[in-house]
């Protein structure tokens, strides 16, 4: 059943597919190599044969000339009138033995007047009927042809010979035909000669192909045999300064993604060892806070609001757990989209007024439009630690203000508050994990989670967060600023007209 080309196609690229990188390049080199070779062969080998043909026609040509050189011109004995004149030969075969190279080929001759009679040589020779060409390299009227005699293949020269004597002038037609043993073993030694050569022109080449894809491979084998030697855990950069340059875009993108994964992987430690460690106290209380109610030991009352706080803290500190690991999910989806951070800061603000309401805060908040590359999730949940906060650290009936402005680069989140600050000490540890971040009795409930997500929402967005302490006239601490710095996603400078 023929194959269809499409077919044939499509078996050449699975093929492709399946190689090894050392065949691939061995099989693009040589390929086009041997090709070239093989082209080049053919080529060699047709120039070769038109050389032996020049060479053996010049062969036939001398041949037809010395048979000229036997040739007479006599009368007529035929003619009454005793004008006539007629060609005569005597040509032996012994006079063209001179011009057999040896005896594998075979020459024969016919001389012929121009009525095409015979004079001398082989009858059964072929009569030429053919026309002398018009440009020719050789200084006689002589045509060159290929032709059958007695079932085998000649080369035929054909010489139209004037001839002079003292009975007057004519023209003969000399015809000279050779077989082709000799030129064909000729082709043959040039053409295997030719081979020997080319094969150990491909043999050479392939050689320092195979040594040269061997070197080139060398650093892959061994930035391989590294991968396979390490640990399942050693995520460790891969050294490999002796790498050729081409590799070493491969090598950075390696260790990069390498890296990645250790971050994700140390943030999941983390995580799972933060869990554990923190959620252990709370269920422990949980747990004796019930025993305690089912031994009758506090009034049920009492339990149950002891047992609803428990649960809350729980809940609270498992909330913010989960809101730390969705921050670095975010940070592994690249670029956030574009969307105005000036409604959200409003709306959490309206969320949170039940409880600024409670606390008697004089609140305020001024506000521009502000486009910044970030998911919704994330600013909402940036503002609503900050804030939460901010409430909670700001004594009753103190001010409480928000400003969200714009320059020419950056939004600029302020939330400004009149708590009593943050202790110098506990700076170094503010954007750490279950840190405490105020000292006042009101905070010390809190999981210290919230900073921690602040400063890793801030982070994947690639802003900044700063947390300042107002001074008094007498250098004691009057509130605090947590300021956030955003990248415009435009920046431009914005219309004065837009703020509110």
């Amino acid at each position: 059943m023929p194959v269809h080309p499409a077919q044939l196609l499509a078996r050449w690229h699975r093929l492709l597919e399946h190689l090894s990188l050392r065949a691939y390049l061995l099989l693009g080199i040589l390929g086009p190599v041997v090709l070239l070779v093989l082209l080049n062969t053919v080529s060699v080998y047709r120039e070769a044969l038109e050389s032996a043909d020049i060479a053996y026609d010049r062969t036939l040509l001398a041949s037809a000339k010395a048979i000229g050189e036997h040739l007479q011109i006599e009368r007529d004995p035929g003619d009454p009138d005793g004008q006539g004149t007629l060609v005569t030969a005597t040509v032996p075969y012994s006079a063209l033995e001179a011009f057999e190279a040896d005896n594998r080929s075979r020459m024969y001759f016919r001389v012929s007047d121009t009525q095409g009679r015979m004079i001398s040589g082989f009858e059964d020779l072929p009569v030429w009927r053919g026309q002398l060409p018009e440009r020719s390299v050789y200084a006689a009227l002589v045509d060159f042809y290929d032709a059958e005699f007695r079932g085998q293949p000649v080369r035929m020269a054909v010489l139209l010979q004037p001839v002079a004597g003292s009975a007057g002038i004519g023209m003969a037609t000399i015809q000279v035909a050779e077989t082709l043993e000799l030129r064909h073993t000729l082709a043959r030694a040039l053409l295997l000669g030719t081979l020997w050569r080319q094969a150990a022109l491909i043999a050479v080449i392939a050689g320092v192909v195979v040594w040269v894809v061997q070197r080139a491979t060398r650093p892959v084998r061994l930035l391989s045999g590294q991968l396979q030697a390490r640990g399942d855990g050693d995520l460790t950069p891969l050294v490999a300064d002796e790498a050729p340059r081409e590799l070493q875009p491969l090598i950075e993108a390696t260790n990069t993604m390498m890296a990645r994964l250790a971050q994700l992987l140390d943030h999941q430690k983390r995580f799972v060892r933060d869990a554990s460690h923190q959620l252990r106290t709370p269920l422990a209380v949980l747990k004796t806070q019930v025993q305690s109610a089912r031994r009758g030991d506090i009034d049920p009352g009492q339990a149950l609001a002891e047992l609803e706080h428990t649960v809350d803290r729980a809940t609270e500190l498992a909330n913010q757990m989960l809101a730390l690991a969705k921050v670095e999910q975010l940070r592994q989806q690249g670029q956030a989209p574009v969307l105005d951070w000036e409604p959200l800061v409003r709306d959490v603000a309206l969320d949170l007024s039940a409880l600024i309401a409670d606390h008697g805060l004089e609140f305020s908040i001024e506000t521009d439009t502000a486009l910044v590359h970030a998911h919704e999730w994330a600013l909402r949940e940036l503002m609503r630690n900050l804030l939460h906060n901010a409430i909670k650290a700001t004594p009753d009936g103190s001010a409480l203000a928000v400003r969200l402005r714009c320059d020419a680069r950056q939004a600029t989140l302020t939330i400004a508050d009149s708590g009593p600050g943050i202790p110098e000490a506990q700076r170094e540890h503010l954007f750490r994990p279950f840190a405490a971040g105020r000292s006042a009795d009101k905070l010390r409930s809190g999981a210290g989670l919230g900073l921690a997500i602040c400063h890793d929402i801030v982070q994947s967005l690639g802003g900044a967060l700063v947390l300042d302490n107002r001074l008094d006239p007498d250098g004691h601490p009057s509130g605090l600023d947590a300021t956030v710095r955003l990248p415009l996603a435009n920046p431009l400078t914005p219309d004065p007209d837009t703020r509110r």
